[in-house]
């Protein structure tokens, strides 16, 4: 019981951590990501949630979803925190727009090939 319930906390940390990534690209990168992975991660959600409507009560249902909502976004608080006092914003602009187009690059490359 406890595994499963740990399996219930773990996918909805996950669908809703690549949906809460969306908000962090550009308009052009985000399209891509929005299209081609957030949609994935709101399935994935809806299945955890689904799951845990079979196996659980509505009480740990909802502690769950709750759990998971606050601690993702406490993860990418800290997280933002962590890096904006690691690296000049220079730096950070710099990657966030390397990773965005080589995500660009890397979708493109999946649809095509």
């Amino acid at each position: 019981m406890i595994l499963k319930y740990l399996s219930f906390l773990v996918g909805l940390m996950w669908s809703y951590s690549l949906i809460k990534t969306q908000s962090i690209f550009s308009k052009k990168a985000g399209l891509f990501f929005k299209l081609f992975i957030s949609k994935v991660s709101w399935l994935t959600l809806i299945v955890a949630i689904y799951f845990g409507y079979k196996n659980f009560s509505i009480e740990y249902i909802l502690s769950g979803i709750v759990f998971s909502v606050v601690l993702v976004h406490l993860g990418f608080k800290f997280l933002g925190k962590f890096l904006k006092s690691k690296f000049s914003e220079k730096q950070l602009t710099t990657t966030k727009t390397i990773f965005e187009y080589s995500l660009i690059v890397w979708v493109l490359y999946y649809v095509f090939y």
